[in-house]
């Protein structure tokens, strides 16, 4: 079995909050416990959150959308590309905690260690800075 982290960052790709889901789960499930109760002007995400559903709630909210689209999406969205440029935030976020071998292999036994070594690592890459 895998484990898939899905993390939100901050404008400075600081981590905020994330959440541990199956590795045979889909991004887009993870979504809504990982924003609930939180206020944010803007959602800036990869193709694997291109889900009607999502981008219907999110833009209900007041949040601006920047999702890379499915090719087969039937009504495209108008993204702005200024703002998508700065999707890569949270790709680095991923490449730098994937330094720490022992997050990349997934050492930790337990759900609860990996999230807090996620934690640390992402505490770490702050203090890095």
């Amino acid at each position: 079995m895998t484990t898939k982290i899905l993390a939100l960052t901050e404008a400075l790709g600081n981590l905020v909050r994330l959440s541990l889901m199956p590795g045979q789960r889909h991004d887009s499930v993870g979504v809504a416990p990982l924003i609930k109760s939180l206020e944010f002007q803007g959602f800036i995400a990869d193709k694997a959150f291109d889900n009607n559903k999502i981008i219907a709630n999110l833009t209900g909210c007041g949040a601006k959308i920047v999702v890379s689209q499915m090719p087969g999406r039937t009504a495209p969205l108008v993204i702005d590309a200024n703002i998508y440029k700065w999707r890569h935030l949270i790709e680095n976020f991923f490449c730098k905690l994937k330094k720490f071998k022992r997050i990349d292999t997934r050492s930790d036994k337990t759900d609860t260690s990996f999230e807090a070594m996620i934690y640390l690592g992402g505490g770490a890459l702050i203090n890095s800075r």
